[in-house]
């Protein structure tokens, strides 16, 4: 009994460290555009180096609902090992790079190894937690994104005192080797494995292996919920590739400094934020069922001022504290993007429902990532984060309005 209540929370450590690795990798290149750009001359274009970012967002974005179907129908520990081990491996190759075409395929390969993490990993997830600790599981693992993505902003401090091949080349091997001890530590949860197996079996004769898409997109529910994920993905996205570009433009300070400056105040406000979304939610939702909702609601709501802030603020003051209540907003959101999905999504299409939310997602990415690109190099990239802010506050409005659960886990 001991055992079964302490290893869902191993399995929480376990990825989080995957988690970690998974923002650090793809967060760091964001920073070292300055380092890379006098070996590699494309990138003195911000937006070349836009397209290098959002290439990764549309390819993780069309391969993030096969990747859902998959984890719904094999093993989510061997494809967490294996996305690791790939991207990881990629991450390597980026410091052998040697022209701007070779790092535009890397990064998109990028794309496809990461897509397979997050639907497996966040299904993994609610799969040994239900019920009171299913948010606060979550939100602990999204501390480990948080934490991935501060670490990542140092991408350029590490590569000033060594090269941004060898940075490559380090966190590469890290990745690598913690896939290998995952292999042996990482379990699925048995009865969901055996249910797994049970409607394989019976659907063969009966149903495609894409089945679950078209239950998913069925559910009227689902697609508030896909419009509500979507949203905020816009502000989402833009902060984690060009919140260090605008630090260092309206705060006049290089990107060495930036990058840091501007990940932690993300990373840290966000860690904040998922432990409060994650505590207040699993207590809300024992009262009313819709405290998830309303725990989500209230996060996105603090990022409406943040966004405004961030775009038109110009003092260290300004920017830094709209940095801090965006982090505790989207914290509080995503912590509860997958509780809210339970309480909609059997759990037998949960990760080919996490597929689709995280297609639509990054699909609205990679599209404000390269418009602000194209803002950036106009000097009206700040105008760009403040009018983000309308269209999370539309998502608001339609999240309270329509999202009204019935029961906080759907078999």
């Amino acid at each position: 009994m001991n055992k079964k209540k302490i290893y869902p929370w191993v399995v929480v450590g376990l990825l989080w460290v995957v988690a970690l690795l998974n923002y650090m990798d793809r967060q760091m290149l964001s920073t070292m555009q300055e380092a890379m750009k006098a070996d590699i001359a494309e990138l003195n274009k911000a937006e070349a180096f836009g397209a290098l970012m959002a290439v990764f967002l549309w390819i993780y974005g069309i391969v993030s609902p096969f990747a859902g179907v998959i984890a719904d129908r094999f093993s989510k520990k061997w494809l967490v090992v294996a996305s690791l081990f790939v991207w990881s491996a990629v991450t390597f190759l980026m410091g052998l790079a040697t022209n701007f075409s070779q790092l535009y395929v890397l990064r998109a390969l990028m794309g496809i190894s990461e897509a397979l993490y997050i639907p497996s990993a966040l299904s993994l997830i609610a799969d040994w937690h239900e019920g009171k600790s299913r948010s606060l599981a979550i939100g602990i693992h999204m501390t480990g994104l948080y934490t991935g993505q501060a670490i990542g902003g140092f991408g350029a401090t590490v590569a000033a005192a060594f090269s941004w091949e060898e940075t490559f080349h380090g966190f590469g091997i890290i990745g690598i080797v913690y896939s290998l001890i995952l292999m042996f530590f990482l379990k699925d949860n048995p009865e969901r494995e055996a249910e797994k197996k049970a409607m394989i079996h019976s659907e063969k004769t009966k149903a495609p292996a894409l089945h679950g898409i078209a239950m998913v997109l069925s559910t009227w529910a689902f697609w508030v919920i896909l419009f509500y994920f979507t949203a905020p993905s816009l502000p989402g996205w833009a902060v984690r590739n060009w919140l260090p570009t605008l630090f260092s433009q309206d705060l006049n300070i290089p990107m060495s400094s930036a990058g840091p400056i501007s990940t932690i105040t993300i990373a840290f406000s966000s860690f904040i934020g998922v432990i409060i979304g994650g505590i207040l939610s699993d207590r809300w939702v024992q009262r009313n069922i819709r405290g998830r909702v309303y725990t989500s609601a209230i996060g996105l709501f603090l990022t409406i001022p943040a966004l405004v802030f961030l775009g038109f603020g110009h003092s260290l003051v300004a920017v830094v504290g709209a940095g801090l209540c965006f982090g505790v907003g989207y914290g509080m959101f995503d912590a509860n993007n997958m509780p809210i999905l339970c309480q909609i999504i059997s759990a037998k299409y949960r990760a080919t429902a996490y597929g689709i939310m995280n297609m639509t997602g990054v699909f609205a990415g990679a599209l404000i990532t390269q418009v602000l690109g194209k803002w950036s190099d106009g000097g009206n990239l700040g105008l760009g984060f403040a009018m983000l802010g309308v269209i999370v506050a539309l998502a608001v409005i339609l999240q309270l309005a329509f999202l009204r659960p019935t029961t906080d886990n759907v078999e």
